[in-house]
């Protein structure tokens, strides 16, 4: 194989689109459901927009950015809360209510979770908890 052509494949490779993935995530201490349609932020554009530009996140909604120790809301335009998780799923920190124009961190987290604003509240969610993250149901 031509060494140019290889090097095309690849970069056409890396440019191609990921199909979009929907998750639930349940709370399996608090046997709870944190959300039942959350987008993941993998790669390039998603992770980099996150949140921005939309005007609210409805309850059951979120967006999981992975890898992700530390996360700003400079520029939403509402409030959110975050739950921080290990590679083993295991809740490192929460936060509620954070306002836009913050900057939040955990530098023992794998990834971040970004939910409606009262969902840790209505869940329960503590540091330490076990999340489950599995293929969202389809809706019909």
């Amino acid at each position: 194989m031509n060494l140019t052509r290889w090097i095309m494949d690849r970069l056409a490779r890396r440019r191609a689109p990921k199909p979009d993935v929907r998750l639930t995530i349940s709370n399996l201490t608090r046997r709870s459901v944190l959300a039942s349609f959350v987008e993941v932020a993998d790669h390039g554009v998603k992770r980099s927009k996150g949140l921005l530009g939309r005007d609210s996140l409805a309850v059951g909604e979120g967006l999981w950015i992975v890898p992700c120790e530390a996360v700003h809301t400079f520029g939403m335009r509402f409030p959110i809360d975050l739950v921080y998780v290990d590679r083993n799923k295991r809740v490192k920190k929460v936060l509620s209510g954070v306002p836009p124009w913050r900057v939040s961190a955990c530098l023992s987290a794998h990834s971040v979770v970004e939910l409606a604003s009262g969902t840790v509240r209505t869940t329960q969610t503590e540091p330490g908890d076990m999340l489950n993250f599995s293929p969202a149901e389809e809706a019909e």
